[in-house]
This record gives C-alpha cells, structure tokens and sequence, in this order.
C-alpha cells in the first residue's frame, strides 16, 4: 500500500489544508498533560514551512457534539504547537467563514493558522458534502496526517480529498509502513500480543491476525471468555457467553494451522478491581468465585516472555491486565520492557497499550508505537480505512 506524501507534490506558494489528530489529553485546568500526538506531525509540518506552503491546520478535540464546548477550543493547542515550532501559529474562532478566508488571505509562505475545533459542527461526523467543500475552498491541496481519525469517514478525512488533490504527511506514511509491513511482510517468528476487556472488541483482529502469525498470545479481561470456554470457573471476571462457541472455534483454527496459542496459566485476582485491593495469584483453573481477574501471574509473565524472546515481529493491541491500576499492571509493564529489550520489529497499537509504553518512557525503544487507537485496530481486522484510500496512490 504506497500512497503519495508531500513529498510527491509541489508545495510552494499554495495553500495546504493539514488534517492532522491533536486530540490530546488535558488536565483538568486546561493544560495540555501529553503532547506526544503534537510532537508526532512535526516532521510533516516543518517540512510544509521549509518548503514555503501556506498551512492551514485542521484538528478535532473530545467529544463536543456538533457544539461549541469552551473547553474544548484549541487556542492551548497553537500555543504549544509554537512553542515547538519556534513561531507563531495563530489560533482561529472558526473553521469556515469570511473571518477564515481572510486570515488564510493573509498568509505568506510558511506561515500557519490553527482552525477551530472542526467537530464543534455537526456537519464534520456527518461527512456533510456541503461542509466538506467549504472546507476545500480554504485550500489548494488536502495533506492527511491524522492516521488517529482515518477509519472515520468524516468531512475533515475524506470528504475534502473529493475536492482536492490528497496526500499523506509523514506520521501517516510511518504508520501504514509499520502496520502493513508486520502484518504482510513479517519477520519470522511473527507473534501477535491481543488484550483488553472484551472478545467481542478484537473479533475481526483475531479472526485475521490468527491466519498470519505463529503465536497468539491472548491476555486482559477478555482472556476469562477464553478460560471458561475450557469448562473453568473465572469468579466474577467478565465473560462474553454468547462467544463461548466462537473462542473455542478460534482455538480449533489455531491448533490446524499449527498457530501456537497461549492463554494465561495464572492470574492476579482481588474480589475488586479498585487501587488497594487485596490481591493473590491463583491458577487460572482455581479462581475463587466472588474474586476477579485483573492481570495476569507470573507464570504467565514467564511463558510469554519465553514466546516473544523468540520472536523477530510481534505486534501488540490490548493491555494484559488493568493497567491503569498499580495492583495489576504488573504484567503489562514486564512485558513492554520484554518488547524494549528485544532485537526485533516491535509494533505497539494505540490506544491504551500505547499510554502504557509512553508512560514508560520506553517509545524510543519500540519500532512503532501507533498514534491511533481504533484505526491501528481497524488496520490490524485487515480493513481499509477510509481516510487511507482517498489518498492518491504512488
């Protein structure tokens, strides 16, 4: 999959709409807690300034709606955004409008303007036709680098690309690089770590992935489904019943493909899921009922570091265990310094398992740590995101 970049198109002198995904966490008096996903489009936009385009910045943040929510504007985020570019990035009241069009008419090569929160209108998750072409007139080319938002069809992701010549930035070349290049052209031994709370979530990527590599590591809540599909008692941990059939089918297809399969051999249990909860580690085929699975034991630990020291790929989407609580990240955090520490190609999805790795300082010792949480999901069930497949090809 080789998609055009800014790199393939002349730039100078015209006016660039950048989609880009600056939807980062704020802390509660409204100051930007992780710039990480800012950080991450740099490389694209230092590029558009050097090379004298116009840039016109479009980004959404949270979840207002279709409504102006006040602490949801971006003025923090073109504040930030010139402190690290070492200029100033003016921060718009509006996305389209007379207003806009005049400060887009002021630009001079290499300078930037950051547009209003673009999902303040119901228009731009509606992928309105009529907002996406406004939209286009702010510009003469549509560069996407919001690889976060891409399995989204909306106005700001594929819609302008009906009216522009559309491209990709440089985090969304990485990022489809990295994903399809472990996914289609692995290193062997090629693992795949899957985790989080549900079944129901990873159905399509497990469907998928389990047909490409040769070990399947399962863990988090959705390893109780799993373990009761054996005929164990998992307590109180969550179970999807209505997969009970479908993981047991999962298994069969591993097992004829000589897919190695590993569930957890242990578990950290408490009777709540809460920071100081009591806890012990138990055999998966002993959890006591009242008590709960929070993360995986050490025994587990061992086994999958085992798994994975062998490895040349391994790719991983879902936490082991309730990571965010310090009682049960245990598993997670050993297994991300596993991954650090290998020399192989090591692909984090994003989301949860992504926080996780920053949190540890360890980003820089990953191959790819992706910056989409649903769309490295979406990418991994062997979908094709529509914000990906509006851009021109090679």
């Amino acid at each position: 999959m080789r998609k055009k970049t800014v790199e393939d198109i002349d730039v100078a002198g015209k006016r660039v709409f950048l989609r880009v995904d600056f939807n980062v966490p704020m802390d509660k008096a409204g100051a930007i807690s992780d710039d990480s996903r800012i950080k991450a489009c740099l490389p694209t936009i230092e590029y558009l300034i050097d090379h004298n385009a116009r840039v016109v910045i479009c980004s959404h943040l949270g979840r207002p709606d279709g409504k102006v929510v006040e602490s949801l504007r971006l003025t923090p985020i073109a504040k930030r955004l010139s402190e690290l570019l070492g200029k100033p990035v003016e921060a718009l009241k509006q996305c389209i409008g007379p207003e806009v069009k005049d400060a887009i008419d002021r630009l001079r090569d290499g300078n930037i303007v950051l547009l209003e929160n673009i999902r303040f209108h119901p228009e731009e998750e509606a992928n309105d036709p009529n907002f996406a072409k406004a939209l286009s007139k702010l510009a003469d080319v549509f560069v996407n680098d919001a690889f976060g938002t891409s399995h989204r069809a909306h106005a700001s992701v594929v819609g302008v690309a009906k009216y522009l010549p559309a491209v990709s930035g440089f985090l969304m070349e990485k990022e489809i690089e990295a994903l399809s290049g472990a996914l289609e052209n692995p290193k062997r031994p090629f693992a795949a770590m899957i985790g989080g709370a549900k079944v129901s979530g990873k159905l399509a990527v497990l469907e998928n992935i389990v047909n490409k590599v040769d070990a399947l590591l399962i863990g988090g809540g959705m390893a109780a489904t799993f373990i009761k599909s054996l005929g164990y008692g998992v307590g109180t941990s969550m179970v999807e019943n209505d997969r009970l059939d479908y993981v047991r089918q999962l298994m069969k297809k591993a097992k004829s493909k000589g897919t190695r399969l590993l569930l957890p051999q242990d578990s950290v249990v408490a009777e709540k899921l809460e920071a100081g909860a009591g806890t012990k580690t138990v055999p998966v085929t002993k959890i006591p009922d009242g008590w709960t699975i929070g993360d995986i034991g050490p025994d587990t630990i061992r086994e999958f570091s085992t798994e994975l020291k062998k490895c040349k790929t391994v790719v991983w989407n879902g936490p082991v265990g309730v990571f965010e609580i310090p009682e049960f990240s245990n598993g997670t955090r050993s297994l991300i310094q596993v991954l650090a520490d290998l020399e192989a190609t090591t692909v984090i999805g994003g989301g949860s398992t992504a926080e996780a790795v920053v949190e540890m300082g360890l980003t820089d010792k990953m191959s790819h740590v992706s910056t989409g949480g649903g769309a490295s999901l979406e990418f991994m069930e062997g979908k094709a995101l529509p914000g990906v497949a509006v851009l021109q090809d090679k």
